[in-house]
């Protein structure tokens, strides 16, 4: 860690390695020329998207309400209660930063009219995020691949532009506030990867601890690495800039460090969900009191001791980017307050490199950039029994990265060469003219379980804001209903009047009915794909993509052809057994509105999933009544969609079709279902080619683990 700034060349890393041994020849050379010409241009590409991003931010800043500015007092006279700021800095709640922040924010606050005084903060905030982004990507681990240095830096800026510490900061406008979090990562990674010297890398930590406390924990981290100088350094700037706080303003100090435990409660409620921290989780607990005082220093003392000790490992390893990410996301967690707008720190732990098998090397990436950019609700859904999951996303994330994921060391035979994926050659039966894409070869092994759950929870729940958004007008849905009707009453299937009153009459059948509807929809497909995924690996990734697409395709015809259920269709005399009886007259339908799009209706993913379901175990079940059972779910589901005059039949039709075209593209895109195994010849290379069918050419074999 003693020569981490060393370690940067010209273009941050001085241990860039090309994706691939220099070809012979003018075609290979020309070959190195194009692959050079793409990676340029998707380069230019990203900061494009990373330049768009930071627009997008400042305009919501921009758009923020403000109050009054007040140029000449940074504090209000001193209140008992706490720091606070009347309408400073586009914020009208108490200032949430330490004394020595104030002390240098102060004087920018008369450097120009308010209007223009907001757009410095609002560009100097995207600035700092973004040179956070830039330095943290000229940090990661030597040796690094060459497509790696040229594209980590517009990544990550884009990631953190769209992370919601910056999302939230700028939806509440808070242009200052914004740029406090953000410069104290920044002067740490200076200190780390950008000043050789010691003293003046130990004062910019320093400078750090003094704008958020909790960094102070830097300082051990230093000393621990070999750099006592920058930890003497560091310690001594913190010690004198809060001295001259206290000087400066000694009663904002006492109100912050005694009467606020350390800022406790400024800024927000100490228990609110934005404090995410382990003192706010315990809170949020209904913890209080000296108990809750006593468990939180227990818990605290313990995650530092881990992470600290973590953190040296790393640092002493090489991997000095993760070991400033594993200390940050520690003193995060450890404060009294570890606001959101302060957790960059977490998506930082992306350097580090999880698990032996290429295959897993996605699942850490993956969850943190989840964690730091999804709101919780879409990661999880709204049960009682995950609220304090849901309510500490991004904690947990902090203390994962901190204390529990055991990331590589660079001495593991697995950092730079994961165990291969093994892929199925697909069989002769598809369409040559059309390449295989790597992004759908396919895979024999199993997938990473935990990026299954997560990659399928947000799908959903993606799917349900997309379907929530489509146009829901209510004559249009009525007239393209109108439509539907008339179409099957010239082709002689207007059975749904007749079946809905049938069953109307037959109270056990209706209700036999109205629970399939409501209960089947999910449990089936879940349980189908939980079972492929444990017994049948390679069907799974084939069913799992068949269903994806299907329900994408599914979506185009919900904003193409908005249309009203045979229960929401005035005058026809429809009962909605599910729901109820509905009053028309009301365009909103009660309570129901809040389920769903109402008229997201044709196709029907009721009988769609019902029909794929029928297919996957058609195809896959090896007993006859498995089949029968699979040939008859989309059979009464139909019945049921129709019953509950939730559906007309050309919606089930619909559902019919977008699942076809579901599996005719997985066909299209990564051959059929039948693999030729492909085993890796001996001598050659982990994970290059030479591979041969696993028995003999032209044999088919069903890819199973």
């Amino acid at each position: 860690m003693a020569n981490a700034a060393e370690h940067s060349g010209a273009h941050g890393h001085a241990g860039v390695t090309s994706a691939g041994g220099q070809a012979g020849g003018p075609s290979g050379a020309a070959s190195a020329a194009g692959a050079e010409a793409r990676l340029t241009a998707v380069r230019l590409l990203l900061w494009v998207l990373a330049g768009v991003l930071a627009l997008r931010q400042a305009a919501a800043v921009l758009r923020a309400p403000s109050g009054p500015w007040t140029p000449g007092s940074l504090y209000a006279p001193y209140d008992p209660h706490g720091l606070y700021i009347p309408h400073a800095l586009q914020d009208p709640d108490r200032f949430p930063g330490t004394p020595f922040a104030a002390l240098v924010l102060k004087p920018f606050l008369g450097l120009a009219p308010p209007p223009s005084l907001g757009v410095l903060w609002t560009c100097a905030s995207l600035l700092t995020v973004a040179a956070v982004g830039l330095v943290a990507a000229r940090g990661l681990p030597d040796p690094v691949p060459r497509r790696t240095a040229l594209l980590a830096a517009p990544v990550l800026v884009g990631l953190m532009l769209v992370s919601l510490p910056v999302r939230e900061a700028a939806a509440g406008g808070r242009g200052a506030v914004l740029v406090l979090p953000a410069l104290p990562v920044l002067l740490v990674l200076l200190a780390l990867f950008r000043v050789p010297s010691d003293r003046p890398a130990g004062f910019l930590v320093g400078l750090a601890a003094a704008l958020q406390p909790a960094l102070l924990l830097f300082a051990p981290l230093l000393w621990r690495t070999g750099r006592r100088p920058a930890a003497g350094a560091a310690a001594a700037t913190f010690a004198a800039a809060t001295a001259l706080s206290w000087a400066a303003l000694p009663r904002d100090s006492w109100a912050y460090w005694a009467h606020h435990l350390a800022g406790t409660g400024l800024g927000g409620a100490p228990d609110s969900l934005a404090n995410q921290s382990v003192h706010g989780a315990l809170l949020r607990l209904g913890l209080s009191g000296p108990g809750e005082f006593v468990l939180y220093a227990v818990l605290a003392a313990a995650i530092v001791w881990a992470g600290l000790r973590r953190g040296v490992r790393y640092a002493r390893d090489g991997q000095v980017l993760l070991a400033a990410a594993v200390t940050g996301c520690v003193a995060v967690a450890v404060a009294p307050t570890g606001w959101r707008h302060q957790l960059l720190w977490v998506l930082l732990a992306v350097a580090g490199r999880v698990g032996a098998r290429a295959a897993d090397r996605r699942v850490w990436p993956v969850a943190v950039v989840l964690a730091v950019t999804l709101p919780s609700s879409v990661l999880l859904p709204n049960l009682a029994a995950l609220a304090p999951v849901r309510d500490n996303v991004l904690l947990l994330a902090a203390l994962a990265a901190a204390c529990a994921v055991p990331f590589l060391p660079r001495s593991s035979p697995y950092w730079r060469t994961p165990v291969p994926t093994e892929y199925g050659r697909p069989a002769a039966a598809r369409w040559s003219r059309i390449p295989l894409l790597p992004l759908w070869r396919r895979v024999l092994t199993r997938p990473n379980l935990l990026l299954e759950l997560l990659l399928i929870r947000v799908g959903y729940s993606v799917y349900s804001h997309i379907r929530a958004a489509a146009p829901a007008s209510r004559s249009l849905a009525e007239e393209n209903g109108g439509q539907i009707h008339a179409v099957e009453r010239a082709l002689g299937i207007d059975i749904e009047h007749a079946v809905n009153q049938a069953v109307v009459a037959t109270p056990w059948l209706e209700g036999f009915f109205n629970f399939y509807y409501t209960s089947f929809h999910f449990v089936v497909p879940l349980s189908i794909l939980g079972v492929l995924y444990w017994r049948r690996p390679a069907d799974y990734r084939w069913a799992r993509a068949s269903l994806g697409l299907a329900t994408v395709l599914a979506l185009a015809g919900f904003w193409l052809y908005p249309l009203a259920p045979p229960r929401l269709m005035p005058g026809m005399g429809f009962v909605d057994t599910v729901h109820g009886p509905q009053d028309l007259a009301n365009p909103q339908y009660g309570a129901m509105t809040a389920i769903s799009n109402q008229y997201a209706a044709m196709p029907s993913l009721h009988f769609g999933w019902s029909l794929w379901c029928g297919i996957v175990v058609v195809v896959l079940a090896p007993k006859a009544w498995q089949k029968l059972l699979g040939a008859l779910h989309p059979l009464i589901t139909v019945c049921a969609i129709v019953a509950t005059a939730n559906h007309w039949v050309l919606d089930a039709v619909g559902g019919a079709a977008v699942v076809g075209a579901g599996f005719g593209l997985v066909h299209v895109l990564s051959g059929p279902r039948w693999l030729q195994v492909r085993l890796p010849a001996q001598g050659s290379p982990p994970g290059g080619g030479g591979a041969e069918p696993a028995a003999g050419a032209g044999t088919r074999a069903s890819a199973r683990s």
